[in-house]
C-alpha cells in the first residue's frame, strides 16, 4: 500500500511540474482555481509529503532506540475563498493525522471602515507566540521543527485575532477562547507578537520580534462524568519525522493553573543568505501547593541558496524560495537547537541537536528535502546519541 501511495505522490509531483511549466509558458492557472464575476477567487490548496527515515546510534534503552521507517508525513487538502482587499476564508484538513488545520475567516478593515486599521480574523488558527511555529508547514526550511518549537509551541485554538502591519512594524494580538476543532485544549489564551522590520523588501529583510501569552486551561468532564483537572506535558522528538520516541520529556504535570509562554526571534535575509534564531520559554503554575515548572530552549540556523534566489518574507513569516531556473533552486542549511527540561526537581532531560539540510525546489510546487540529524541527549544518568538521515518528497499548492 505504501508503494502505491508513493507512486501516486510521484505522479502528482509530475503533474505539478507540468502545470508549473504551462503556467510559465502559456499562462494557465495552477493550482486549480475559479474566478467569479465580482473578482472572488475559489482555489484548491494542498500540502502532501512522504518521508523516509534511516536511524542509527543508541537511545537510552531499547524502548527509546529509533527505527527505520517510511510513511506519509502530511496529507493536507483544503480550499480558500477570497476577494482581494475585502476578505479571505481558508479551510484545510490533514487526512493523515486526521486533524483540522486552519479554518478561519479574515476581513480587511479597509473594506469595513474605509480605512486600513489592520485585519480581523475569526476561527481556528495558530496562536501568536513564536516564529517557527507560525511558519506554514509547506514553507518549512527543515523537515521537522526545532526542539523548543516542538515542546513549547501551543498549536491551534479557536478564537479571534487582529493583525496590523506597517512599513517597519508588525503587531498580532489574539484571544483564543475555545478548544481546537478536535475538542482538545479547553481554556483561554491571550497572546501577542510584535516585530520591528527596518528592512522589508525582496531579498533584503531584517525582522526582530518578541511574543508572549498566558493560557488558563479548563477542567474537562470525561465520559464517566468525572472532572479531569488541567494537565500539561512538555516533550520533543529528536527532530525526526517518523518516530514516537521522545528523548526529553517532563512527564505529565497535574493541576495546572496557568501557562506563560514567551519568545524572542530574529531573521536576516540578504540575497541568497539568511540567518534565523529564536528563544522560547514557558512557565507552568500549578494549584494545590504543587511546585511550578519552567523550561526553555533555542535554535539558530543559516541558509544559503546556491542558485541565487532568496527566501521569501511576508506578513511576519518566511516562505520557500521561488526557483528562477529551469532546473529549480537548491538550498543548503545548518541548524543547532537545544532544550532544557530539567527544573524544580523534575528530570525531563536535556538535548542538543545538529542538523544539516539540503532542499531542491524543482518548481514552485515540488520540493525534495534531505536532513541529517545528530542528537545528543541526557536524562538523569542516561545518555543517547542517535543519528537520523531523512528524505522527503513534497507537493504543495
Amino acid at each position: 500500500m505504501k508503494n502505491v501511495s508513493l507512486l501516486a505522490l510521484a505522479l502528482l509531483g509530475t503533474q505539478a511540474t507540468a502545470h508549473a511549466q504551462q503556467t510559465d509558458a502559456g499562462g494557465q492557472a495552477w493550482p486549480p482555481r475559479y474566478v467569479f464575476g465580482n473578482g472572488t477567487e475559489l482555489s484548491a490548496t494542498g500540502n502532501i509529503a512522504y518521508d523516509f527515515n534511516d536511524a542509527s546510534g543508541d537511545g537510552y534503552n531499547a524502548a527509546t532506540t529509533l527505527e527505520d521507517d517510511h510513511d506519509w508525513r502530511r496529507q493536507e487538502l483544503g480550499f480558500s475563498l477570497k476577494r482581494k482587499g475585502v476578505y479571505d476564508f481558508a479551510a484545510s484538513f490533514d487526512f493523515h493525522a486526521e486533524t483540522w488545520m486552519d479554518v478561519a475567516l479574515r476581513v480587511e478593515t479597509q473594506a469595513l471602515f474605509g480605512r486600513d486599521l489592520g485585519k480581523l480574523r475569526a476561527g481556528q488558527f495558530k496562536t501568536p507566540v513564536g516564529f517557527e511555529g507560525n511558519t506554514s508547514t509547506r514553507n518549512s526550511a527543515f523537515m521537522e521543527s526545532s526542539l523548543p518549537t516542538q515542546a513549547f509551541y501551543a498549536g491551534r485554538r479557536t478564537g479571534i485575532d487582529w493583525t496590523l502591519e506597517r512599513d517597519t512594524t508588525l503587531l498580532n494580538v489574539g484571544y483564543l477562547f475555545g478548544s481546537d476543532l478536535q475538542g482538545n485544549n479547553d481554556g483561554t489564551t491571550l497572546g501577542a507578537r510584535a516585530a520591528w522590520t527596518p528592512l522589508k523588501q525582496a531579498g533584503r529583510v531584517l525582522h526582530l520580534g518578541v511574543s508572549g501569552s498566558i493560557e488558563r486551561p479548563d477542567s474537562e468532564i470525561n465520559g464517566l462524568g468525572v472532572e479531569v483537572f488541567p494537565a500539561a506535558r512538555w516533550r520533543a522528538k529528536p527532530e525526526a519525522s517518523l518516530t514516537s520516541v521522545r528523548l526529553v520529556d517532563s512527564g505529565t504535570l497535574s493541576f495546572v493553573d496557568s501557562i506563560r509562554r514567551s519568545g524572542v526571534e530574529a531573521l536576516w535575509i540578504d540575497g541568497p543568505w539568511s540567518l534565523q534564531a529564536e528563544y522560547l520559554h514557558q512557565r507552568t503554575a500549578r494549584d494545590h501547593g504543587l511546585p511550578g515548572y519552567a523550561a526553555d530552549g533555542y535554535y539558530v540556523f543559516g541558509s544559503w541558496v546556491l542558485t541565487g534566489e532568496s527566501r521569501n518574507y511576508s506578513g511576519g513569516n518566511v516562505g520557500n524560495p521561488k526557483p528562477t531556473h529551469a532546473w529549480g533552486a537548491v538550498e543548503l542549511l545548518a541548524r543547532y537547537s537545544q532544550i532544557d527540561l530539567d527544573n524544580d526537581g523534575i528530570t525531563g532531560g536535556r538535548e542538543r541537536n545538529w542538523t544539516l539540510g539540503a532542499n531542491w525546489y524543482l518548481t514552485r510546487h515540488v520540493k525534495l528535502q534531505a536532513n541529517y540529524v545528530r542528537a545528543d541527549a541526557k536524562r538523569g544518568a542516561s545518555s543517547a546519541d542517535p543519528e537520523i538521515m531523512q528524505l522527503r518528497v513534497q507537493f504543495y499548492f
